[in-house]
C-alpha cells in the first residue's frame, strides 16, 4: 500500500487564544489561536503540552512556532513545538468565550460543563447560558472558574456538570436548576452593613 504525499514546512504564527482542545475532559491537546485573518486549531507536541496548561489563559495573545503538514488531500495539520506568551488581557476585558474564564479566583471553585453533543443536545447550550447569567448577576465571574470539558462519560444522563473541588456531579440537570446549585455551594455574601429604618 502506497503512503499519501505530504509536504512539511515550519510555520510562526502570532494570535490570541480562544480556546483550548480539550481530550478525555481534562487533558490538553491544543488550541484554538485567532490570526489576523484566520483562527487556527494547532495542536500541541508533547513537549509543549508538559508546560502550557498552568501557563496559558484563555485570552493571552502567543507566538507559536512548528511544523504545517499538507497532506495529498490538502488537508493542513499544525503541529506547535514551542509556545511563548506576548501579553495576557487587563483583567477588565470580556474574552472570547462562552462563560467567564479567569485564571486566578478567589473561592477555589472550578464548575466543568460537559461540551459533548449528546449533553448539548439535552440542553447543554442553556445551561451554559443560565450559569453566565447567573455568575454575572451575582457579581461572581472573578470568583468562578468554569471550564468546557470534552465527555464525562455519561452521556445518557446528560447535560452533565460536576462543581471542584468537592467532585460533585450533576446530572440531567436544566437551567432552572442553576440558582439552587449556585446557592449551593457558593452562598450570598452576609451584607456588610444593615440600614434600619
Amino acid at each position: 500500500m502506497e503512503k499519501k504525499a505530504k509536504h512539511v514546512s515550519l510555520f510562526d504564527l502570532q494570535g490570541q487564544l480562544r480556546d483550548f482542545i480539550i481530550e478525555d475532559g481534562y487533558k490538553i491537546k491544543g488550541c484554538y489561536l485567532v490570526g489576523a485573518e484566520t483562527e487556527y486549531r494547532i495542536k500541541f507536541s508533547k513537549e509543549a503540552r508538559a508546560s502550557v496548561g498552568q501557563v496559558l489563559h484563555r485570552g493571552d495573545w502567543l507566538q507559536v512556532w512548528g511544523e504545517k503538514t499538507i497532506k495529498e488531500t490538502g488537508e493542513e495539520k499544525l503541529k506547535a513545538y514551542k509556545i511563548r506568551v506576548l501579553s495576557s488581557p487587563a483583567e477588565d476585558v470580556a474574552l472570547p468565550s462562552k462563560l467567564p474564564q479567569s485564571p486566578k479566583k478567589a473561592t477555589g471553585v472550578t464548575i466543568l460543563v460537559c461540551q459533548k453533543s449528546d449533553c448539548m443536545k439535552r440542553g447543554g447550550k442553556a445551561i451554559c447560558q443560565a450559569l453566565a447569567q447567573e455568575l454575572s448577576d451575582r457579581h461572581l465571574t472573578d470568583q468562578v472558574t468554569v471550564r468546557m470539558t470534552g465527555c464525562m462519560k455519561h452521556c445518557k444522563t446528560g447535560p452533565n456538570l460536576v462543581v471542584m473541588p468537592a467532585k460533585t456531579r450533576y446530572s440531567r440537570i436544566t437551567a432552572a436548576d442553576i440558582p439552587a446549585l449556585l446557592d449551593q455551594h457558593l452562598p450570598m455574601p452576609m451584607p456588610t452593613s444593615v440600614v434600619l429604618p
